[in-house]
């Protein structure tokens, strides 16, 4: 994937001569002491990372960790003590005024948490705010303004004024104003943090159908890290300030960077985060409907199983067969079609294991992991779905 932002030791100091504190930095002292000592404050210290252009890149910590003051130092709102900000391969650190007015209106665009709509302002006049700002003419604003209200589902509400409307459609608002100015990137800082949890999945469920369709590039702020490994494709963990470990959210599971990151992610729930394609396997017991019982047989005796999928040419899935049918049908001069069973359950390779668990519990066969054409790409088995979550 093509890298659409590049972070270099970005240093973010709150203070008269921030730059004066680095030095102390670098030679360990922390956080709590430069303050103590300084009156500065270290909100962010020496991160680079790197952002695939159209992936949700969310950055993730406790409160004070740095991730709300380094999104800011994306769009500038927070200039970098040190260090550089390279969007599309341009060092927006380095922008001048005008520079960067356009920047903000035209590439980068930022939802708060507690929304920053204008209470005085009609849903769609909140939404047309930074197409007017940029003088867009009053017809063409209203027409992309109405566009992005019924893409985030809020049409029929043109009309009603913020206050009229609950918290989680005021955060759709903001979204729908963001989203108006057609920007390559999206900063959402705590976006659904002051939503209450029903709200909230629905939010980010309805984020994700949004990303799939728009592919903007995403960062994203959160202190809770189901959120975090829910949406990202890659998190960014940060501490004190400092950017301790970056990875897919499979990674950080898996191979956590240090004993911090070991305790962070311990009480996570893992059926919420990984899916089908991280505990399938693939399935080289396969058998065609053209193939006979007794091939099937051998087939199960071969891998030692006792039951096997059935596909046609194209490998999409037709059912299974048991050992049991198979050696009844044998008997009775039956072929595979008359003893073949499709009491199965699929899954898709992007399903959380929470909604894979009932189906593994009822059935009796492996779960079949399907593409969109039906064709078998793996399968699961009960004790697939149990070691995922130790």
């Amino acid at each position: 994937m093509e890298t659409k932002i590049k972070i270099e030791k970005v240093s973010k100091i709150f203070g008269s001569k921030p730059k004066s504190v680095i030095p102390m930095v670098e030679k360990g002292m922390s956080k709590k002491e430069i303050l103590e000592k300084t009156n500065h404050t270290v909100g962010v210290y020496n991160a680079s990372m790197e952002i695939k252009k159209g992936e949700i890149f969310v950055i993730m910590g406790l409160s004070g960790s740095g991730k709300s003051t380094l999104i800011r130092c994306f769009n500038l709102l927070n200039k970098p003590t040190s260090g550089s900000i390279y969007v599309d391969g341009e060092d927006v650190v380095r922008y001048n005024s005008s520079q960067l007015k356009k920047f903000r209106q035209d590439k980068i665009a930022m939802v708060f948490q507690h929304f920053g709509l204008f209470s005085h302002r009609t849903v769609l006049a909140n939404v047309e705010y930074g197409l007017e700002i940029k003088n867009v003419s009053k017809e063409e604003r209203r027409e992309i303004a109405l566009k992005n209200i019924e893409s985030v589902g809020l049409k029929g509400y043109e009309d009603k004024y913020p206050g009229e409307l609950s918290g989680g459609m005021q955060q759709r608002v903001g979204l729908a104003r963001a989203l108006a100015n057609d920007p390559d990137i999206l900063l959402m800082d705590e976006p659904f943090s002051a939503l209450d949890p029903l709200i909230r999945r629905e939010m980010q469920l309805e984020l994700l159908e949004l990303q799939d369709k728009l592919q903007k590039t995403i960062i994203f702020i959160t202190h809770d890290i189901n959120e975090a490994f829910k949406l990202g494709d890659r998190v960014a963990v940060m501490k004190d300030g400092v950017v301790e470990q970056i990875g897919t959210p499979e990674e950080i599971i898996e191979t956590p960077a240090n004993d911090y990151i070991s305790e962070f992610i311990k009480d996570i729930d893992r059926s919420k985060i990984l899916q089908a394609e991280h505990v399938m396997i693939q399935s080289n017991a396969l058998i065609s409907l053209k193939d006979s019982l007794q091939v099937a047989v051998k087939e199960m005796q071969k891998n030692g199983i006792s039951s096997v999928f059935v596909v046609n040419k194209h490998r999409r899935l037709e059912g299974i067969v048991t050992i049991d049918d198979c050696i009844d049908g044998i008997k009775d001069k039956k072929t595979l079609p008359d003893v073949i069973r499709d009491d199965i359950f699929t899954v898709s390779k992007d399903e959380y294991i929470q909604d894979i668990i009932p189906k593994a519990l009822e059935t009796k066969f492996p779960l079949a992991v399907v593409d969109e054409d039906q064709r078998l790409v793996g399968i699961i088995l009960r004790v697939h779905v149990l070691s995922s979550l130790v």
